[in-house]
């Protein structure tokens, strides 16, 4: 009998760890191929582990909630016949299963599978120098801060047989930096030990009362790591916001010109939400400063453009997909990138690495109805951008004979900044661009 190992699938360069959300198949169970084994949850969002092979589970390595790097083995699966006369092709998530080639004498077959017997391959692990194991995702974190294998090997692991895991590491390297910066020494109290130190700053919630009426509902997964991501935020950059009003009336008139014919022509609805991430798009290469990430005293200054939009769910939930290479796109690409991302948002279809990797994020908060809002940064971006909704009202309007009032489309753009490397400047002068692009619109543009 073959023994196939189950990986976690590569889901993009940007996602390294899955979280096990449930387990479709139980040892013992059999299995088809393409057959559900298990369901994992990366960031915000939530994927399947097809099989690509047919046998028996044998083996769960990992337990629900537990913390799974890309390349470590999920599963056991038994399989009928012998090693040297089996060869699959892996049916995977997005890319192929990290694979070893089984050392042969033959012609090499392309797509064959590693499979594994208990006294053949032996998995082979990254390990520091006492045996104990480390992903490489914590290797690479620790090389980059200039982490030693000695000071690695004394924190201590929170993760399966005491793995030190990305957060484990976080958070000693938050406690070397706070120590730090009051001029003592790193200690070794709560690396190795049992009993971390109490963080800095320890700021107990305030107590709330509940009454016999009152639903006490537990937040879900998603919830809690919006929680945690917008905490972050507020902890990490110190928001400032500026508002500009703008009159779109050009815009409003030119969609409503071309939408129903744009429609026929391409088979997609002409929403203002690709027009917005147009115009955000010509303003940072105007003034690509607002196109950077923070990394501790460095600025990161970004060569790409990737627009995340932030999507609301029907459960109620936030998920923020992102368009890659924005300044590639022309504005019918733009539009084919927002409908296809909405709508596999909304259906939980997104692949991993889409939620992944965006410089500047756009919120459309005017579909509710709104008229402004003061959005919070999505870490480790340092702008966010929030356009009202589009309401006529009067307005002034200057003509060569005078001005006069007229009815206008008018609207408001709010954009949140980290101000510790944004000034008011910039900020303001990037909005106020965006604006000048929506107000002066062609109205003779053709797509």
């Amino acid at each position: 009998m073959a023994r196939y190992n189950l990986l976690l699938p590569a889901m993009g360069e940007s996602v390294s760890e899955a979280t096990i959300i449930n387990w479709v198949k139980q040892p013992g169970d059999i299995v088809n191929v393409d057959d559900i084994i298990v369901e994992i949850a990366t960031d915000k969002v939530d994927s399947e582990v097809p099989s690509p092979v047919a046998g028996k589970l044998i083996e769960q390595r990992f337990q629900h909630d537990e913390v799974v790097q890309v390349g470590e083995v999920l599963a056991v699966l038994e399989m009928e016949g012998d090693d040297e006369e089996l060869a699959m092709s892996a049916a995977t998530l997005n890319e192929p299963l990290i694979e070893e080639k089984i050392p042969s004498t033959s012609t090499e077959i392309p797509g064959l599978q590693q499979l594994v017997t208990d006294d053949r391959v032996k998995e082979e692990e990254p390990v520091g120098d006492a045996g104990r194991f480390y992903s490489p995702l914590v290797r690479n974190i620790a090389q980059e801060e200039g982490i030693s294998t000695d000071e690695l090997e004394r924190i201590q692991g929170t993760g399966l047989d005491g793995r030190v895991t990305k957060q484990d590491l976080l958070d000693y390297l938050a406690r070397r930096a706070s120590q730090t910066d009051q001029g003592g020494q790193v200690s070794d109290e709560g690396v190795g030990s049992p009993n971390p130190p109490e963080p800095v700053k320890n700021i107990e919630p305030a107590a709330v009362s509940v009454s016999g009426k009152d639903e006490i509902i537990e937040m879900d997964r998603m919830r809690r790591l919006i929680a945690e991501h917008m905490v972050h935020s507020v902890q990490t950059a110190p928001h400032v916001c500026s508002f500009v009003e703008a009159d779109v009336t050009n815009l409003v008139n030119w969609r409503n010109k071309i939408k129903d014919s744009f429609q026929q022509r391409e088979n997609e609805k002409l929403t203002f939400t690709p027009i917005f991430i147009e115009a955000v798009v010509k303003a940072i290469k105007d003034f690509p400063m607002i196109n950077i990430s923070v990394k501790g005293t460095q600025i990161i200054k970004k060569h790409d453009i990737n627009i995340g939009m932030a999507t609301a769910l029907p459960n109620g939930n936030l998920i923020v997909p992102v368009i890659k290479n924005a300044k590639d796109l022309s504005l019918v690409g733009i539009t084919k990138s927002v409908n296809d991302l909405a709508f596999r948002a909304r259906n939980n279809k997104l692949k991993p690495d889409e939620t992944q990797g965006g410089t500047f994020t756009l919120t459309n908060i005017g579909s509710f109805g709104n008229v402004m809002g003061t959005p919070i940064i999505n870490q480790p971006q340092v702008a966010i951008l929030a356009v009202g909704t589009i309401t006529k009202k009067p307005a002034v309007i200057e003509t060569e004979f005078g001005d006069v009032i007229g009815i206008r489309h008018m609207m408001f753009l709010s954009l949140s900044y980290d101000h510790r490397v944004v000034d008011g400047a910039l900020g303001g002068m990037f909005v106020r661009r965006v604006a000048d692009y929506l107000e002066k619109w062609d109205m003779s543009r053709t797509v």
